[in-house]
């Protein structure tokens, strides 16, 4: 049985700028942490949520910390027409990203909920069920149930649980449940 484990985490610098607000730049594929890097020394809040991931190669398994916006980090900027072109000039910054025509604004509010998200859910995840064995499931509804794994797709098991006679199949994250 193969398991993996994600834990979730977030990069993130601050500083305190009075009527700041978020932006979100796009970056060039795979530098996302150079950039938040080279503006963090510049002085800038940046914010780039990570998440560590436990990868398999056919030698060994490593932790690898993965970006979880792929190519766009945020930056809080105090005057945006002030700090633009130096933001732009910094190497691996593509472009801020535009909606509607304007630069698009993210509400701390917004920033705020990611980072609590980020800081409050850390899951352990089983990648492989055997077919036949027992289970408990330890979230939602039928928390506390046991059942037995009919089958898997890529984030759902399949159980089959027996109560009252009665016999029901259910579709259950694979983060929900644990062996029994």
């Amino acid at each position: 049985m193969a398991t993996a484990t994600v834990t979730v985490t977030a990069t993130v610098m601050v500083k305190k700028h009075k009527d700041s607000v978020w932006y979100v730049l796009y970056t060039k594929a795979k530098n996302e942490k150079k950039v938040f890097e080279k503006l963090s020394l510049k002085g800038y809040d940046c914010y780039c949520p990570t998440h560590k991931v436990l990868k398999q190669w056919s030698d060994r398994n490593k932790w690898v910390e993965e970006v979880l916006f792929k190519s766009y980090i945020f930056v809080k900027l105090p005057e945006f027409d002030q700090s633009k072109i130096d933001v732009l000039q910094t190497s691996g910054v593509v472009r801020f990203l535009f909606w509607l025509g304007k630069v698009a604004e993210v509400k701390c509010e917004e920033i705020l909920a990611i980072k609590r998200f980020l800081g409050e859910h850390h899951s352990n995840v089983k990648v492989d069920f055997i077919s036949g064995s027992n289970v408990e499931i330890n979230h939602g509804v039928l928390k506390g149930i046991n059942g037995v794994v009919d089958y898997q797709t890529e984030k759902d098991v399949v159980l089959k649980v027996e109560k009252l006679g009665m016999s029901l199949v259910a579709r259950v994250p694979k983060q929900h449940i644990s062996p029994s």
